[in-house]
């Protein structure tokens, strides 16, 4: 029973996404959707246990489900850091192993830990000693030359075997040299048969597909295969796709909300926000894709990226641009 509601909850997420998935960022994109699962940025564990917690934990109750991303490969560190997130209220602690970058690479944790499968199912059997809460893997299809389909398999095998019941697999290989993290999500060829297999041989496990997915009506298709989907980019691009989320993939018919109520509905946290030292902007750059394809989206665009980032700018600039570009659309200009 438990892993069909688990099942169920993860039908469809958003990726974390480093200087992107922020708790701004993740309050505007629950608007838009109820039922998605919301990522945090990748945290480093050592960061969790030695900073400054508020900041970098702290999120308003309308974001759950929220997932907490971990960074590391010291044991302890991670235990520590999951302990600390499960009092913070996330609901999974998901361990990154997928991202490539320099920085993650000598620190040997992210897409490195993929070489070394047994460090990286002691790192989930630490973690899931700490906390009641469920331990995740996100992880890449392989990394360098260790990238067969057998590599692939022992990977999983080894880690299911720690305890790990859900892996959310980008279905691109990662070259930890010669490519950058930008790279890395584009070059490598998508392999999306390889994690349909994975379902195929281990139907004991959650299996979330990511990686070039773009739509809701490719969602759909992926979701006949795997248990979940997970959408980067794409959503972060297009948020408006998110507001139908919840009808197609959960089929919730409650009505959807408009751009306008959107922007409405984020005034009272971006007034909460700013009270505490941030500026419009930093909050605001989320919502600038919320007209994308739309009559107006050009001019929301200019008022977002332009009247945010002055002086002393404040909640009203959006309610401004809002009104400015619905007038727009309701005289079809």
């Amino acid at each position: 029973m438990f892993k069909m509601k688990k099942a169920l909850m993860h039908r469809f997420s958003i990726a974390p996404m480093m200087d992107w998935t922020d708790r701004p960022c993740r309050t505007f994109l629950r608007l838009l959707t109820r039922h998605g699962v919301l990522y945090t940025e990748m945290l480093h564990a050592r960061a969790v246990v030695h900073g400054n917690r508020q900041k970098l934990l702290r999120f308003p109750d309308i974001q759950h489900p929220l997932v907490l991303q971990l960074g590391g490969s010291d044991p302890e560190i991670l235990a520590e850091a999951a302990r600390i997130g499960e009092g913070f209220g996330y609901d999974e602690i998901n361990l990154n192993v997928g991202c490539p970058s320099d920085r993650v690479q000598a620190g040997q944790f992210g897409a490195s830990l993929m070489k070394d499968p047994h460090l990286t199912a002691d790192l989930v059997a630490a973690m899931r000693r700490a906390v009641a809460i469920p331990v995740t893997v996100k992880c890449r299809i392989g990394v360098d030359d260790q990238d067969s389909q057998g590599d692939f398999d022992r990977f999983i095998d080894i880690v299911a075997a720690a305890g790990c019941e859900h892996f959310i697999v980008h279905a691109r290989k990662a070259w930890l040299q010669g490519l950058s993290p930008k790279q890395n999500r584009e070059v490598p060829p998508l392999d999306h048969d390889r994690v349909d297999r994975l379902k195929a041989r281990r139907p004991d496990l959650l299996i979330t597909i990511n990686g070039g997915i773009v739509d809701l009506q490719q969602s759909l298709w992926h979701l006949a295969r795997v248990d979940g989907v997970m959408m980067g980019r794409a959503a972060y691009g297009n948020p408006w796709m998110l507001s139908h989320v919840d009808r197609q993939i959960h089929g919730d018919p409650r009505p959807l909300a408009t751009r306008a109520q959107i922007v409405e509905r984020m005034i009272p946290f971006i007034e909460q926000e700013m009270a505490q030292g941030m500026r419009l902007h930093q909050i605001a750059r989320h919502m600038i894709g919320l007209y994308q394809g739309e009559k107006g989206a050009r001019l929301w665009r200019r008022l977002i990226s332009v009247e945010t980032c002055r002086d002393g700018a404040g909640p009203e600039v959006l309610l401004r641009a809002m009104s400015r570009v619905e007038g727009m659309r309701e005289r079809g200009a």
